[in-house]
């Protein structure tokens, strides 16, 4: 029988290469949005920390120096912050195209995989109108040679 080759094989593999490197960039953005969100979340953690120090301050004697530099630092931490966030929605922006890479790597295979697979349906059908010609050939055969028997 006949064996089935795949004539663009070589393309469905660096498909399915650049489908594994879309979904490893993938993975990286979306690791890159959590760690920066979990900053985020750290920083806004740090300026409540400096807001209840500066809530203690208040509380006990007034010392002005410790309490500039707990304002300073509220002030410090708002602008982390408010920088955190700009990385934040450049990170998903970043996850956003990779998300699209990925998809359209995705697609690409797909379409591979569905060429290869109607290319092996062709291989098929070809292999089975062969065999079909071959046994079509084999029963003549037979049969013109049976009357050739009863002719004698």
């Amino acid at each position: 029988m006949a064996k089935f080759v795949y004539r663009m094989q070589g393309i469905l593999n660096i498909k399915l290469k650049l489908e594994d490197q879309a979904k490893t960039a993938y993975s990286f953005a979306a690791k890159k949005v959590a760690d920066e969100e979990e900053r985020l979340v750290r920083l806004k953690e740090k300026k409540e920390y400096y807001i209840n120090q500066k809530r203690n301050e208040m509380a006990t004697t007034i010392n002005v120096k410790e309490l500039e530099l707990v304002e300073n630092a509220i002030h410090t931490t708002d602008i982390q912050i408010g920088e955190q966030i700009v990385v934040i929605n450049q990170a998903k922006k970043s996850l956003e195209i990779a998300r699209i890479k990925l998809d359209e790597a995705i697609k690409e295979r797909k379409i591979q995989e569905k060429l290869r697979e109607n290319a092996f349906e062709e291989f098929k059908r070809e292999v089975e109108a062969e065999e079909q010609k071959e046994i079509n050939e084999l029963v003549s055969f037979r049969f013109g040679n049976g009357k050739v028997r009863q002719e004698e």
